[in-house]
């Protein structure tokens, strides 16, 4: 069953359409022990989620032993900052309720594909450590993620970027400050959490200049980080299972490398 973020209502509400509602649907993992868990954004270019991305990765996640929820983060005709606090609400949210759900508070981390990488990647470079004085006890969470698990992201928004996600994010008017702002390689400090990317040298939709834009700021502030470059494979590939068998080893990578934080 999905929650609702905001009962009361998501600040800045356009409407009660589809897109307009923030919604968290959990994946949860049943055990005797804590496990760690994932907030799945899925991509679609900030005008809409791709199924794909969305479902099937929390289900692989929860075959790993990892809990996931899917986060149907607010698109087009919401612009920044409505993804982001929608991003930064679900893992305050999960973090909040995490004794529930027998989930460890400090292996919460976020995953994302093409535009959903991007807001996972915003949050991982822009979150805050909670509101101690605020009413609402969830605001009180930090939303920092543990760990950001980024599949073919958008990254930069000055160079190499794609103009769909930017025109949905912030209208076909930014500004250099806004599109500086939103530039994920620009906003990288030593507090960034540990990172794995994965990308096709041939994506077409988001170059990986973008991956590796971002891989080079991640080393230059000596955060933690491992990234896949595959030699083939179109954008939106997923888990890849079904067409690109050799792209489909990421899963099997991140599965390694998240046991190596922890998970």
């Amino acid at each position: 069953m999905s929650i609702l973020l905001w009962p009361e209502g998501a600040p800045f509400s356009k409407g009660k359409k589809e897109e307009d509602i923030p919604l968290l649907t959990p994946f949860i993992v049943e055990g005797k022990e804590k496990n760690g868990a994932m907030i799945v954004c899925p991509g679609g270019g900030y005008s809409h989620r791709a199924k794909h991305e969305g479902a099937p990765i929390c289900e692989w996640l929860n075959s790993i032993g990892i809990s996931a929820f899917l986060l149907d983060y607010r698109v087009s005709p919401n612009n920044h900052p409505v993804p982001l606090l929608d991003a930064k609400r679900a893992l305050r949210y999960v973090r909040y309720h995490a004794e529930k759900w027998e989930i460890d508070e400090a292996k919460i981390g976020i995953l994302g594909f093409s535009a959903g990488g991007h807001l996972a990647a915003t949050l991982g470079t822009q979150f805050d450590l909670g509101d101690p004085n605020s009413s609402d006890p969830i605001d009180k969470q930090s939303c920092k993620p543990d760990v950001m698990v980024l599949c073919y992201p958008v990254i930069s928004f000055v160079e190499h970027y794609h103009e769909g996600s930017i025109n949905m994010l912030l209208g076909e008017e930014s500004t250099e400050e806004e599109r500086m702002l939103l530039s994920v390689e620009k906003q990288v400090t030593e507090n960034t959490p540990p990172t794995f990317l994965w990308h096709t040298a041939d994506d077409a939709s988001v170059p990986v200049e973008n991956s590796l834009a971002l891989s080079k700021s991640l080393s230059r502030h000596n955060v933690p980080f491992e990234l896949h470059i595959f030699q083939n494979g179109r954008h939106g590939l997923g888990l890849a299972t079904k067409e690109n068998l050799h792209v489909a080893q990421w899963t099997d990578l991140c599965n390694k490398w998240l046991k190596k934080q922890g998970y």
